[in-house]
């Protein structure tokens, strides 16, 4: 066996121990999430908010996180998607193009979407401050939107710098407009990554806990306004973990696995659109 041979050899068994080990990893906090957690999970502990001595171990459960993450990620993401969209538009090369600042652009996004989470929550949190707010589920929203927002836009332009500029011409030479090839025929091509994209920052947002710890509260009832403290799943694992009640870290590990359920329905429901709207794409 020659050189070429014994390199090639040795790269592929390294690719197949590097995909084991990834998925290894997951299977691994999947099943320990699951084992320590599913003992103390039950009905009561996603229909009731907590009671009082919830946190030494009594009755109550966790309503008022599983809701308050939804409202948080769903609302973040809504109110980064239009956004996202237009700047991942504006940065193809029909608008934008390679010019210094579009470069400037992406090079800025790259650096957000490095930023640890907590320095967005630093940042929420001075703002608030400075503008005479309260802990507030408002608050939360814009913070994990600042959050999500690199994410979405780098991940929309990639998708949509796919899209085959033939396409586009075509679009062009029957009288359609830059921003109608843009919003009518570019989109709908790469609808498949948009929705990805999306899905891939509401995950991010829903899971995060760092930058919603200084501008949200935390609070046993649901909220009744945007003005109000809610409470979120990270959260809640990180007070129940926090606590010295054995029972009440386990229940902990519960919150851990629905907050994991929520994340891999997620992934899952983004491979099934883009798959479903692919009959879309020319290819």
């Amino acid at each position: 066996m020659n050189r070429r041979k014994l390199e090639e050899a040795a790269f592929k068994v390294l690719m197949i121990g590097a995909t084991f080990a990834v998925a290894a990893s997951l299977f691994a906090i999947v099943g320990i999430v699951l084992w320590k957690g599913l003992p103390a999970l039950d009905l009561a502990m996603i229909t009731q908010i907590p009671k009082g001595g919830y946190y030494l171990g009594k009755e109550g459960g966790i309503l008022n996180a599983i809701v308050g993450s939804l409202y948080l990620a769903f609302g973040a993401t809504a109110l980064a998607f239009p956004v996202s969209l237009l700047v991942a538009l504006f940065l193809q090369k029909d608008y934008s193009g390679n010019s210094w600042f579009g470069n400037f652009s992406r090079f800025s996004l790259d650096v957000l979407w490095g930023v640890p989470s907590i320095v967005y929550g630093a940042f929420g949190f001075t703002v608030m401050i400075f503008l005479g707010m309260k802990a507030s589920l408002l608050a939360g929203i814009l913070v994990l939107a600042l959050l999500e927002l690199p994410i979405m836009i780098r991940a929309m332009e990639e998708a949509i710098r796919m899209v085959s500029s033939e396409i586009k011409e075509a679009s062009y030479a029957l009288g359609l407009t830059r921003f109608e090839t843009m919003l009518k025929v570019v989109c709908r091509q790469a609808l498949p990554g948009i929705l990805t994209a999306v899905l891939l920052a509401f995950g991010r947002g829903i899971g995060d806990a760092a930058s919603i710890l200084f501008t949200t509260g935390y609070t046993d009832q649901l909220p009744a306004s945007l003005f109000d403290p809610v409470a979120s799943l990270p959260l809640a694992v990180f007070f129940q973990l926090g606590t010295p009640f054995a029972e009440v870290q386990q229940r902990a590990y519960a919150s851990a696995a629905i907050l994991l359920v929520v994340v891999l329905a997620t992934s899952l429901a983004s491979r099934l659109l883009a798959n479903k709207f692919m009959k879309y794409v020319v290819r």
